[in-house]
């Protein structure tokens, strides 16, 4: 069936300008929420209302877009008759996040004193996308001769993890081993869980079975952009009242208790609305700056991290103003901070796959 389908030949723009936007509202939203004086977010503010609340939509871009992008190549590589190394290549870069994520929570200097901090267990976003990537392997090895299953299934498990998400909100497995656990609970630190976030990157690879099936129609771009509008406002404004619809006639609980605080469907309502804004804007963003940033995430988010929260040293902008800055103070900082950390990107990274190949060629010299 994959077979038959006519292959792209045209990169995706729109997916490397959403990219791009998700980062550097990840660089400004990180920056100013760990160094903004506690006394200025005022709920009541406007400004900051609407600051927190895109800021908000910046972790379902990302592993929505991870889930497309990732989904995306799988179909590709097995439309061609050949998803071996794809699938390989999709293993190792799984490996990698999960590497990478853990890695960012060394500190050298206190090992070097001898503590050793149970922090360096905490999952992050890197550790979740990268868990995300390995179980989207597995699906697709399992599905991929059965397209339409394969999308079914992704579109339930999305539904699945968001729906059920009460029944694991305050979950802590105290009894499990805190490596394992961490993916979980938040009640060791963790910032992110494998649940529910898997759910927008089940989403955002349902999404990309439907690109990969009708992308060549003539009139898919015009259809997709509609969808991705009307869907997304459906979303936002009337998902919590779906839901609690289907508690009525269902005399099912949990979907009242889904709907009582229904952040996932809105957020993912959030993230539609922008694919459609930015899949609009596709052709005047061909070759743009925004996309080039948005080929190099990984990196951005590796040298983000180091300066901010001081990966590996112990020495960064947390340590030295946490929580003391003014808010004109804050906003100066922020542009300063995603100019200086995306003319590192740029200058010693090419694409993120600079970061991939550069480890890959460690592992090699390593098996010679």
């Amino acid at each position: 069936m994959l077979n038959q389908l006519v292959l792209q030949p045209n990169r995706l723009y729109f997916i490397d300008a959403v990219r791009a936007f998700a980062i550097l509202m990840m660089l400004q939203g990180h920056f100013i929420d760990t160094l903004l004086n506690p006394i200025y977010r005022d709920n009541t503010n406007v400004v900051y209302n609407i600051w927190t609340y895109f800021r908000g939509i910046t972790a379902p871009v990302f592993f929505t877009i991870s889930g497309l992008v990732f989904a995306y190549l799988l179909l590709k590589a097995y439309a061609k008759g050949d998803d071996k190394s794809r699938i390989k290549k999709g293993l190792f870069r799984g490996v990698l996040l999960l590497v990478i994520g853990y890695s960012l929570r060394i500190n050298l200097k206190s090992w070097f004193e001898g503590y050793f901090s149970p922090y360096i267990l905490v999952i992050d976003v890197l550790q979740c996308i990268g868990l995300a990537l390995i179980l989207l392997i597995l699906l697709h090895m399992l599905l991929k001769k059965h397209s339409y299953i394969f999308s079914i299934v992704l579109f339930s498990i999305g539904c699945i993890c968001f729906v059920t998400e009460p029944l694991y909100r305050t979950i802590t497995l105290e009894h499990v081993p805190q490596f394992f656990a961490n993916y979980m609970t938040k009640a060791n630190g963790s910032v992110f869980t494998i649940l529910p976030w898997f759910g927008y990157t089940a989403f955002g690879a349902f999404i990309s079975t439907v690109f990969f099936r009708h992308a060549h129609r003539n009139s898919f771009k015009t259809f997709t952009i509609i969808t991705f509008f009307i869907v997304g406002c459906l979303l936002i404004y009337q998902s919590s009242w779906v839901l609690k619809k289907l508690s009525f006639l269902t005399n099912i609980e949990l979907f009242y208790l889904s709907a009582d605080y229904n952040y996932l469907f809105t957020r993912l309502g959030n993230v539609l609305i922008l694919f459609g804004v930015f899949y609009t804007l596709e052709r005047f963003l061909k070759q743009s700056l925004i996309v080039k940033i948005g080929e190099k995430t990984l990196s951005i988010y590796v040298i983000h991290f180091v300066i901010l929260y001081g990966s590996y040293t112990g020495y960064s902008l947390k340590r030295y103003f946490n929580q003391s800055l003014e808010p004109s103070e804050a906003i100066l900082g922020a542009l300063i901070f995603m100019t200086v950390v995306c003319f590192i990107s740029f200058h010693y990274a090419k694409t993120n796959h600079f970061v991939y190949n550069l480890i890959r060629k460690m592992v090699d010299k390593v098996k010679k």
